[in-house]
């Protein structure tokens, strides 16, 4: 177990000097693997950083593996990232693949432990197609909005908690459970400190992943792309979600990948997004790219769980953290308990967890490279 535990980092920090100290390790592969960084603006020393190489002889495929695109996700990404780089990665035929490995996406979220960046924006409602941070969008986040940001400081948990299970039960009872969850994570872009805000432009992180994107379908015959998420779903099996522009059946790709549990993030399967960073990348491979190969997921490692206890605290849980984070606490203790819990839906401590993500990990890196031919 202490060897599991070793590849989940504590701080952004030792994330990045462990990504960085990676380098000879893939040189060993593609000698050609060079180290870059996109840094933020700001005081703060905060880089988008990746590893990339093309392949030795012939660019016929690229593989692509990204974490933090939500900050906070990233510690589990960079254990999962760490773990392919000792296990699949060998497994690589360089002369005819090239690989992008990218560290943190979403740097300051990381670092700071929240989900969006330094202006809340979620970067995964960000990557649209067509430009277009519409205001009025979702408009039936509006009749909950005052549900999620109260804008008032956390003063009793017991007793928000108590308004939350009411508050949330007759929200239920009016739009249904379904309409709920749609309003809810779909993503809205009029309430600067409300949850899923997808800004009013496109950040300068998407904008970054969006050309290394661009460049490797430009460059390669194939392209697979496996981006790290934690959150919902089971807690003990991790989730492949799959865009909802992809054309296969869940079913299919099950058996395909030889993988139990295959959703599509669509609002009957998962959960539907706007903005969604791997449906803007099947977009791109459709109106530029279509005479090449594509193929991305997400892996989605539920925290705490898929029955009714999940879906009612996934929220709760939330909205207590973007309230202490906006309008503060009655104490440190109440600020920390928010915090905790907040922690623990994206980053959980339990042993056990740990261990059985990564296993699910194992089976799914090698099910999909296998399916999609990166790997014998």
């Amino acid at each position: 177990m202490t060897q599991i535990q070793s590849l989940f980092p504590e701080t952004y920090e030792s994330s990045r000097e462990r990504f960085r100290d990676n380098l000879p390790t893939v040189q060993s592969v593609w000698a050609k693997a060079k180290p870059f960084q996109h840094k933020l603006p700001g005081e703060e020393d905060l880089t988008i950083d990746w590893i990339y190489s093309d392949a030795l002889e012939t660019n016929q495929k690229i593989f692509i593996l990204t974490t933090g695109e939500h900050g906070v996700e990233g510690y589990v990404g960079s254990a999962m990232m760490q773990r392919f780089i000792e296990t699949c990665m060998p497994k690589l035929d360089p002369r005819n693949t090239g690989i992008l490995l990218v560290h943190a996406i979403n740097p300051w979220g990381m670092k700071h432990h929240r989900r969006g960046n330094k202006d809340n924006v979620d970067l995964n409602r960000t990557f649209l197609w067509e430009v277009g941070h519409d205001p009025n969008f979702n408009p039936e986040y509006d009749t909950i909005s005052k549900f999620l940001n109260s804008g008032t400081k956390i003063q009793n948990l017991s007793l928000d908690d108590i308004d939350y299970t009411l508050q949330l039960f007759w929200h239920i009872a009016r739009m249904g459970m379904k309409n709920f969850r749609y309003a809810l994570l779909l993503g809205q872009y009029r309430d600067p400190k409300g949850l899923y805000y997808g800004g009013s432009e496109r950040p300068e992180e998407t904008q970054v992943l969006m050309y290394l994107y661009k460049q490797m379908m430009a460059s390669y015959d194939q392209t697979l792309h496996l981006d790290m998420h934690t959150g919902y779903g089971p807690r003990y099996q991790m989730s492949l979600v799959n865009s909802a522009l992809d054309k296969g059946t869940s079913e299919h790709f099950v058996k395909r990948f030889n993988y139990p549990l295959v959703v599509a993030a669509t609002a009957d399967e998962f959960y539907a997004i706007r903005g969604d960073m791997v449906d803007y990348e099947y977009a791109l491979w459709q109106n530029e790219f279509p005479e090449k190969r594509f193929f991305a997921t997400a892996f989605e490692f539920g925290t705490l769980g898929d029955s009714m206890y999940g879906l009612f605290q996934s929220p709760r849980v939330m909205i207590h953290e973007n309230r202490a984070y906006w309008h503060g606490a009655k104490n440190e203790n109440l600020h920390a308990q928010a915090k905790r819990g907040f922690e623990e839906l994206f980053n959980p401590s339990a042993p056990d967890w740990k261990e059985k993500a990564v296993r699910d990990a194992d089976q799914a890196f090698t099910g999909i490279l296998e399916a999609e031919g990166y790997i014998p």
